[in-house]
């Protein structure tokens, strides 16, 4: 795993050799400079779609309730159409990557199931809203509607969501300005009452990826929706990932209790550490601290922003005088997918010769007490700073990350410190660009930077270009670069995907909102002279110079001006002590051009939930090829039953337990009554018999 923090590549992007052209003269914006939404996108293409992008079929009412009928199984058959870009493929399966990190949703591609998802590139971004029983359901990713949350987007819908802006209690949080809304569209803006949408009792949420934003369906230059909370202005419609609240209605909605593919979160702000262990094979310990003298001053979480918080670990080798090891061990965990991703932030505080090596103590059939198998070696730590790192692993069986520091003898203070470790079952950045003292290149005329040369795994050399120039949106660009291998690639280089991400650094992954775009190379595509666009960088790209002076060629860039606005940059933790992280990923999706399998349902294929009616928003799952109901249950309440027609509370198991004791009471004070009474009758008939039998004694005796 690369991971660079190289200063002097930060101003290498303002160091251009006389006579070349600048950087805005060689790349080409695939957005043309204009951030379009997803309703802009089909407004251009004359749709009139249902608030914009949703599909409604002449047998389903607008004002209906997607109930337990319209939602679809937890694992959703889809099939990816030959219309499709290769880039929208590739987004797409990224897409599916989000949500099994943060629900429980899964995607399958489809094997003759009676409903599945056909995703194709028609006519603008859209979607039905629910499982519609169709067979064949259509969700369309046309022209511009390639980016990450667009899909995410479109997917809700699926899952049976409508956008935010339409609830019920929409009028206490925003203002529709009616005047400014384009003649004819003003029933996109139409608000349904609590018996045609439900909000799962989640508060209102201006940070949706499912809400308009303030200029949807304007007429001219003033918004149309205007937030009560001045704050949320620009907010709304964000189109960068998942809020937290809509986390939290589809896992409602679907009764997630875990997601798929997240695995461990842990930023030590609790005492027990998350359930790591100190190992009994070390030297030292690692202790849980808030500041240490050499530093760090502060936690990487909340950057020491609140008094009494923000902790992390630090191995203290400051009093050694031999080489010195402390181990530091996570929970048991239990693999499902044969890879994952760990994230981690590390600080040196000593000097460069630290070094943290991280193993995975595997847990196999044969050793029930783990052999340690070391993954990486962790050296030249920067000194005085948080650094990112991510390290993939393969572990098959159940098994403990162990972190292991190493120091080697002196007297100087410090050590290690880690915080905000994250690990799920996906893969890992293939590369990382942190870029230190941020905000200085913001709105700066020189504010262009370009990152260190990277390698892909098939060789090809690039180079990221980002533009920060600009007071109002920042540009992201790819370029290749000339690099040792290309006598010996593929030109026009073929179906390379590149990722480009601009980390929210939340110390939680599920809670992260990052922004993301992916660009693929064409192979077939030609630039303005009529070259290959991707050709060799030595045949179409310009001369360039690093900064030790070597030569090299870089070709035009392709990406957007609109990567992300300056304030949404502010927002978040996409900034945080003034460093931003870009990750990035090159990987090759060739593959993806392959028609898919689209095997023939036939009338064996048996719907088991068809005939199933679970009341109650149940939710109807096939378990040993039966179907049976899972009834949803909230914090004191809960359905029960074969079709959860039955409902309990903690009220009424109060009351039930309390008249059952009230009962028992009663019953065993008339036991206890009737038992005194015939005691009493007993002991009356004995003692009037004895009285009886005393008196003829006594008559006897005269």
């Amino acid at each position: 795993m690369d991971s660079w923090c190289l200063p002097w590549f930060l101003f290498f992007g303002t160091l251009l050799v006389s006579g070349l052209p600048t950087p805005e003269d060689f790349v080409k914006d695939i957005d043309n400079g204009i951030d379009q939404d997803i309703f802009d996108i089909n407004r251009d293409l004359g749709l009139d779609l249902f608030e914009g992008d949703i599909r409604v079929d002449g047998a389903q009412d607008r004002n209906s309730i997607i109930g337990d009928n319209y939602r679809w199984p937890h694992t959703i058959p889809y099939v990816l159409d030959d219309t499709l870009e290769m880039n929208a493929k590739g987004v797409i399966l990224e897409a599916f990557e989000r949500y099994r990190l943060k629900t429980c949703i899964d995607f399958k591609p489809w094997a003759g199931e009676p409903n599945y998802v056909l995703v194709f590139k028609g006519s603008g971004c859209w979607s039905s809203v629910g499982n519609r029983h169709f067979g064949k359901q259509e969700l369309s990713i046309g022209t511009n509607c390639d980016r990450i949350a667009t899909v995410q987007h479109e997917f809700l819908h699926a899952l049976g969501f409508w956008h935010e802006q339409s609830r019920s209690d929409r009028d206490d949080y925003v203002m529709i300005v009616w005047d400014r809304i384009q003649s004819g569209r003003e029933h996109n803006f139409n608000m349904y009452n609590d018996t045609v949408s439900d909000s799962l009792n989640v508060p209102y949420d201006y940070t949706s990826v499912m809400h308009y934003s303030k200029t949807a369906f304007q007429n001219g230059t003033e918004p149309t929706i205007v937030t009560r909370i001045s704050d949320f202005e620009d907010v709304i419609g964000q189109r960068m990932d998942f809020s937290d609240y809509d986390l939290l209605k589809l896992n409602r909605l679907y009764n997630c209790s875990s997601s798929l593919t997240f695995m461990d979160s842990c930023n030590f702000e609790l005492e027990n550490v998350c359930g790591m262990i100190q190992s009994s094979e070390d030297d030292l310990d690692w202790q849980r601290v808030s500041q240490v003298s050499g530093g760090p001053e502060n936690d990487h979480s909340i950057m020491g922003q609140c008094k009494g918080s923000g902790f992390f670990m630090h191995f203290d080798s400051s009093s050694v005088d031999t080489e010195t090891i402390a181990r530091l061990e996570s929970r048991l965990l239990y693999p499902k997918r044969g890879f994952q991703c760990l994230e981690f932030y590390l600080y040196n505080s000593r000097n460069e010769n630290e070094q943290l090596n991280i193993y995975v103590r595997d847990y196999s059939a044969d050793d029930q007490n783990g052999s340690l198998n070391i993954v990486t070696e962790i050296k030249e730590i920067p000194i005085g700073s948080w650094q990112l790192y991510y390290v993939a692993l393969q572990a098959t069986n159940k098994f403990r990350v162990v972190f292991e520091g190493l120091s080697i003898a002196g007297a100087s203070s410090g050590g290690l410190s880690i915080d905000d470790i994250n690990l799920s079952e996906t893969r890992c950045p293939h590369h990382v660009w942190h870029i230190e003292n941020f905000t200085q290149f913001i709105g700066n005329p020189n504010g262009s930077l370009y990152s260190p040369p990277f390698y892909s795994s098939k060789g090809y050399a690039f180079q990221i270009y980002l533009d920060l120039k600009s007071l109002t949106n920042v540009g992201i660009y790819f370029h290749l670069i000339s690099g040792a291998n290309d006598d010996e690639l593929e030109w026009p280089c073929p179906w390379q995907q590149v990722t480009m991400t601009l980390l929210d650094q939340n110390p939680d992954i599920r809670q992260r909102m990052s922004n993301q775009r992916s660009v693929t190379t064409d192979p077939s595509m030609i630039d303005d002279n009529g070259n290959y666009f991707w050709d060799k960088p030595s045949k179409v790209g310009q001369v360039a110079f690093f900064p030790n002076g070597t030569q090299f060629h870089r070709s035009g860039g392709y990406g957007t001006s609109v990567f992300i606005t300056q304030e949404r940059l502010k927002s978040r933790d996409f900034m945080k002590g003034n460093d931003v992280y870009i990750l990035l990923t090159m990987e090759d999706i060739s593959h993806l051009s392959s028609t898919q399998m689209q095997p023939v349902p036939t009338s064996s294929v048996n719907d088991l939930c068809s005939e199933v009616t679970c009341e109650n928003d149940g939710i109807c799952t096939v378990q040993n090829d039966k179907a049976e109901c899972r009834c949803p249950a909230g914090k004191d309440w809960w359905y029960m039953g074969e079709r959860c027609e039955k409902k309990g509370s903690v009220r009424d198991t109060i009351v039930i337990a309390a008249s059952s004791i009230a009962a028992v009471f009663g019953l065993m004070l008339i036991v206890t009554l009737v038992s005194v009474y015939c005691v009493r009758r007993k002991y009356r008939k004995k003692t009037s018999s004895n009285t009886v039998k005393t008196s003829m004694e006594n008559s006897y005796a005269f």
